[in-house]
């Protein structure tokens, strides 16, 4: 399917910036006991950040632009020569003096790369996007991440919604397409801060938890996926107002919905288990290849497939962003390992 409009090109991402600090331990301790931290890395990080890192380490030869709020200490210099080494538009970010850039410390246990997360969100609490001017924007899609995160974002409104939707109805009203990603937070509070923003989507891509906890349905027990209900879980996002297509990812692939009924599902890259080294980035690395795909105009399945090759790349090492190539390099990766069967 096509998201093309021959008059916008490039991806702005908008949010969540921020610093992840991950440490590899050795296993995650009991309260009051003690775990031995193994190694350390510092990456650029945060939903909206990341996907514009991720596409430009995809080769993505259109504009990326990044939207959102850092402060004036080490971290925020981090995020900006990050950008500035990238070639990420860094015209819309804003830096906040005295302030402290969020930061996230992720605690990656050795066995698996399973994760937890300690999160300081320093000026995001106060970022406000919805006084954005997107008037003059000439990019193509407008991808937010993640509501949850910033207090300001993230209140209700007197007349409804929050600022993210008003910042979605400004993106929609200026002609760029809209995507949206989302964390894993507790089902209630999901739903309070996003779902609002769901008719104001064009395309949304998030993992199975998010799904279940936006819709209200039950993600099936045991360690087989029902695609089925995978299918049913985007299907269920379309009729909560998203306008073109959801899609969905999990450990064992992906699958996408479409508006008019079509859906495609792809099995994951076949990876042993020593080699997942973190799983920290792996959902944004997924999202980079979908929005690449969308706004370049691909075959969902072709779309898909990057997804899964972008994201298996992504868990092979520490960092957020470490680990991802160029789409070709991480495509034939991918093709050499194999995909996991789809029914």
């Amino acid at each position: 399917m096509s998201h093309r409009s021959p008059d916008r090109a490039g991806v702005l991402c908008a949010g969540s910036v921020m610093v992840d600090v991950s440490k590899v331990i050795d296993s995650y301790p009991a309260r009051d006991h003690v775990a031995r931290i193994e190694s350390v890395s510092i990456s650029s990080g945060g939903p909206g950040l990341n996907l514009a890192v991720d596409l430009r380490r995809l080769g993505a030869e259109f504009p990326v632009a990044l939207a959102g709020v850092i402060g004036d200490d080490e971290h925020g210099d981090l995020v900006v020569e990050e950008c500035r080494r990238l070639g990420i538009d860094v015209a819309r970010l804003t830096r906040v003096p005295g302030g402290r850039t969020a930061f996230t410390d992720v605690m990656v246990e050795k066995i698996g790369g399973r994760r937890t997360f300690f999160h300081h969100a320093g000026v995001n609490d106060a970022m406000d996007l919805s006084t954005l001017d997107l008037s003059a924007t000439t990019e193509r899609i407008f991808h937010v991440g993640a509501p949850g995160l910033h207090e300001t974002m993230d209140a209700p409104l007197p007349d409804g919604g929050n600022r993210w939707a008003r910042l979605l109805d400004a993106a929609r009203s200026a002609g760029l397409q809209t995507n949206l990603e989302l964390v894993s937070l507790q089902a209630d509070r999901l739903r309070e801060v996003a779902l609002s923003c769901l008719p104001r989507l064009d395309s949304i891509v998030i993992n199975e938890v998010e799904a279940a906890a936006m819709t209200g349905a039950e993600i099936p027990a045991g360690d087989d996926v029902d695609w089925p209900a995978m299918e049913d879980l985007a299907r269920k996002l379309l009729a909560l107002g998203v306008r073109r297509v959801a899609v969905i990812h999990f450990p064992a692939g992906g699958v996408a919905v479409t508006a008019d009924g079509r859906s495609w599902r792809h099995g994951s890259v076949r990876l042993a288990p020593e080699q997942v080294v973190s799983t920290l980035g792996a959902g944004d690395a997924f999202a980079s290849g979908v929005i690449l795909g969308l706004h370049e105009g691909w075959p969902m399945e072709r779309v898909l497939r990057l997804a899964v090759s972008a994201a298996a790349a992504c868990v092979q090492s520490l960092g957020t962003s470490d680990g991802i190539r160029s789409a070709e390099t991480c495509l034939a990766a991918a093709e050499a390992a194999g995909f996991r069967p789809v029914p």
